[in-house]
């Protein structure tokens, strides 16, 4: 009896949705949801208050639909096929980078496919990375060309039902019975009233020259214009490069780049090896910080108190390569933008940052990393960086593998091993790996309790291996100390970028509860810059504020380098007269950090001041924002961007060294 009944409730259900699919005028509704579900999915839903954003975007879509409708030819259909698989997987790319940068993606993360490609296979580092939710933008795709060929195959839909419901004195229907004339006629005025009213509409809301803040609006939410944009300015434009006024280019550095006065702390460090060490997704706030009652980070709370300078007002400048963008905005006083990494957008430029200089001083400069040597194109930037040598997962022994590569307690035995056998003084550059997203580690190397309900958990992992790595640090300093290079070596730490994303829903909920206070850009940019200088005798914290831009000049404070090239774009923060970071990636350019009233302001997804954030460094608040204000440090932040993107553009150091 039970079986019959649900045989009949299938049979019923069966039939429903055969009779639902039979109209193909649903696509329609089932456009409207999607729409509805990219902007939820892209984060952008605050933004459909500004009706006219989705508005448009359906209307874009809808002439999709129409246009290839309009009669039926193979041609047509393949085209249909073609072009909307082609917007479905772009609104897929959008969401799933959304979910992770907070930004839509860009033709030029194409180039970006290759460094996927070498994680790709580690599904943990996706899933991690980006919401599963993203996929909700595919749900339409096989209703859309199943309606779409209905449609085309002559099924009657809602035109049809229109046209025969002409008045019948008329004798339309008899026309349209034999000539189809009158359906015809209907679809051609419809078609023509959408593509005015979309025209109308993109004119009014996205170039109407009186309108300008819907101009910002369409060109950073709405789809269609967004990628149209992006296609012209980053394709069409690069064929259009004109010459430069490098005296302009320099005036303009002088307004709107940090100054630094003074000569305080000026060659302390003068003749000594360096370990600079960028540390893998390291934020800040684990420093001096305790989890179930055990300290996160022992072994750099031990260095902070003896000859050491922490800056903890330290901001991540990171473009669209991440970890291989902030070793190059360190190693260069260069920003990074958001179009391609550097490492292969400039990767036959000159350079004359920290390898350089190092070596014009009688230093060996080589690069330690316990992954495979063609990552971010490592292998091949490092040459024009300066690196005499690059010693990866190839050249290192595979001894103790967890999570993406060589441990970095591994690491740092090898590199100190090598070290030892090189004549000194020396520039060493190390990037650890173990505290890489997923945050996987092997039992046998755990050693934080966690709490029951932070096993498993993104957040609990992230304090596990930055403990791991914690560790590691306190084994370099055993390591050096046992081969008489500890005295004789500077040791600089600092963070790449954030490790736990704000995006993330579950990571937002444990990381609020964990600090007591909303988790913002605020603590998730925030990133620690450590320099360990044996023999100082003082220990200080400066809370002056400073991003990876501003490494290179400070370290060249210390040590007595030469910059010999006017294209530096950070400053030297022991000397620093104002802090200022302009931001790139998370949370999009035209936002920025600065040590004025301690401010952290993130532009407006829709590109405007006014829809911005405005917050504390202090404590997190949100504060009012001062538009005028505002707007004059965005342009600065823009300015500091657009500028450095034009020096390495038409590779203007080349002009001022020669290697």
């Amino acid at each position: 009896m039970r079986f019959s009944y649900f045989k009949k409730l299938g049979k019923t259900m069966k039939t429903i949705i055969k009779k639902l699919l039979a109209h193909y005028w649903l696509v329609y509704p089932v456009l409207i949801l999607k729409m509805f579900i990219y902007y939820w999915q892209t984060k952008r839903l605050d933004m459909l208050s500004i009706y006219d954003v989705p508005l448009l975007s359906l209307l874009f879509l809808f002439c999709v639909f129409e246009a290839f409708s309009f009669k039926e030819s193979k041609p047509r259909r393949y085209g249909f096929y073609i072009v909307y698989t082609l917007i479905t997987l772009i609104m897929l790319a959008d969401a799933a980078y959304s979910s992770y940068f907070g930004k839509y993606v860009s033709v030029n993360q194409l180039y970006q496919i290759t460094s996927l490609g070498q994680i790709a296979g580690d599904g943990d580092v996706i899933g991690a990375s980006v919401s599963p939710w993203c996929l909700l933008t595919l749900i339409d795709y096989p209703f859309v060309l199943y309606w779409y060929r209905l449609r085309n195959k002559g099924k009657k839909g809602m035109l049809d039902e229109l046209a025969k419901c002409w008045p019948e004195k008329f004798h339309f229907k008899n026309v349209w019975k034999e000539k189809k004339f009158m359906l015809s006629l209907i679809k051609s005025a419809l078609h023509i009233i959408i593509y005015i009213v979309a025209i109308c509409a993109w004119y009014y809301y996205g170039l109407n020259p009186q309108n300008l803040r819907s101009v910002q609006q369409v060109n950073h939410i709405e789809f269609f214009t967004y990628h149209t944009n992006d296609i012209v300015v980053n394709v069409v434009g690069k064929l259009k490069r004109s010459s430069v006024d490098e005296k302009a280019i320099q005036k303009k550095m002088k307004s709107i780049v940090p100054k630094s006065s003074g000569t305080a702390y000026k060659g302390v460090a003068k003749g000594k090896n360096l370990i600079l060490i960028q540390t893998e997704s390291f934020n800040n706030f684990v420093i001096g910080a305790t989890y179930n009652g055990q300290e996160i980070t022992p072994n750099l709370n031990k260095l902070l108190k003896k000859d050491t300078i922490y800056f903890n007002h330290f901001y991540s400048t990171t473009g669209v390569g991440n970890t291989c963008d902030a070793e190059f905005s360190a190693l260069n006083s260069l920003y990074p933008n958001d179009i391609r990494e550097c490492y292969r957008m400039y990767v036959d430029n000159t350079y004359n940052g920290l390898p350089w200089m190092f070596r014009e001083k009688g230093y060996s400069a080589m690069a330690f990393h316990g992954y495979v040597k063609t990552f971010w194109n490592r292998s091949e930037a490092y040459k024009n960086q300066g690196f005499q040598h690059y010693y990866s997962e190839e050249e290192l022994e595979q001894t103790q593998i967890s999570g993406f590569g060589i441990t970095d307690k591994e690491m740092f035995r090898q590199a100190v091993d090598i070290l030892k056998t090189k004549q000194q003084p020396f520039f060493s550059f190390m990037i650890t790996l173990t505290n890489h997203i997923p945050y996987e580690l092997d039992q046998s190397l755990a050693s934080l309790k966690l709490k029951d309900s932070d096993v498993g958990s993104t957040f609990g992992n992230y304090l596990q291996t930055v403990r791991y790595t914690d560790e590691a640090f306190g084994k370099l300093i055993e390591y050096l100390k046992k081969n008489d290079m500890y005295d004789n070596t500077v040791i600089a730490i600092y963070g790449d970028h954030q490790g736990m994303n704000k995006e993330t829903p579950s990571v937002q909920w444990k990381m609020t509860d964990f600090l007591g206070k909303e988790y913002d850009y605020d603590e998730m940019l925030n990133v620690p810059f450590i320099i360990h200088i044996p023999g100082l005798n003082e220990s200080k914290v400066a809370d002056t504020v400073g991003g990876e831009v501003d490494i290179m000049p400070t370290i060249a404070n210390l040590m007595d380098l030469d910059t010999k090239q006017p294209y530096v774009f950070g400053h030297d923060l022991l000397n620093a007269d104002e802090g200022f970071v302009a931001q790139i990636s998370y949370v999009g350019e035209g936002s920025f950090i600065t040590s004025d009233d301690n401010m952290l302001f993130t532009i407006g997804k829709d590109g405007t001041v006014a829809s911005g954030r405005l917050m504390s460094l202090l404590d997190g608040s949100r504060k009012n924002i001062n538009e005028k204000l505002c707007q004059k440090y965005s342009d600065r932040a823009q300015s500091l961007i657009d500028t450095c993107k034009e020096v390495l553009d038409n590779n203007l150091i080349a002009n001022y060294i020669t290697h």
